[in-house]
């Protein structure tokens, strides 16, 4: 008979992506003490794990910073084909779909942010709903990496969404409250921020 000694145990790092993780420009995923020790070039921070082990997105990461005062749409009266359905993980669908009607300025702005292959795009309401859950494990992370944190002010709460609304769609979109997680209806020829957001391929 043989024993094996309890000192052969050992402790092996938990390596799986969390929220609060940081992404760098190459691609790679680092917790925050990898980051602090080996550093890097930071350009996104995970707020949202896919639990499913059979989908082919891993999750979402939230870019550093907003991009500041910017119209939906710069015509009134034209529909941007967003799905409207303000349950669906669909921004990447719903920017692209506001790109395409040529008037979408937030849009436009939010596709000249792309570098290092990176595809970001507009959160829509349900991927803000996420982002808003998370903000308090993020948020520091932000700030580490040198970037802002998402407001919580009640002058600069409001973020755009990628999701117009039902039935008022040419007239129309949601703002996310990321004070609150309300959402309200608004014009979409007003000046709002965005938080681009980054899908994480496995």
């Amino acid at each position: 008979m043989f024993f094996v000694s309890c000192d052969e145990h050992r402790d092996f790092p938990d390596i799986s992506t969390k929220p609060g993780h940081i992404l760098l420009t190459t691609g790679k995923i680092v917790s925050t003490e990898d980051y602090k020790t080996h550093g890097g070039t930071a350009i996104a921070v995970v707020f949202y794990v896919n639990p499913s082990n059979s989908s082919s997105e891993l999750g979402y990461a939230v870019y550093l910073h907003d991009v500041h005062s910017v119209q939906f749409s710069d015509s009134i009266g034209i529909k941007q084909s967003t799905t409207t359905d303000v349950t669906a993980y669909d921004g990447n669908k719903n920017t692209y779909a506001m790109f395409v009607s040529g008037v979408s300025p937030a849009a436009q702005t939010v596709y000249d942010l792309w570098e290092y292959g990176q595809s970001a795009y507009i959160p829509s309401v349900a991927q803000l709903r996420l982002l808003y859950a998370a903000k308090h494990v993020i948020n520091p992370c932000i700030m580490m990496c040198g970037g802002e944190p998402l407001s919580e002010d009640a002058d600069g709460c409001w973020y755009w969404s990628s999701t117009e609304v039902q039935g008022q769609e040419i007239y129309k979109a949601w703002l996310y409250s990321m004070n609150s997680g309300a959402i309200q209806e608004t014009p979409k020829e007003q000046f709002h921020k965005i938080r681009p957001i980054i899908t994480i391929n496995k």
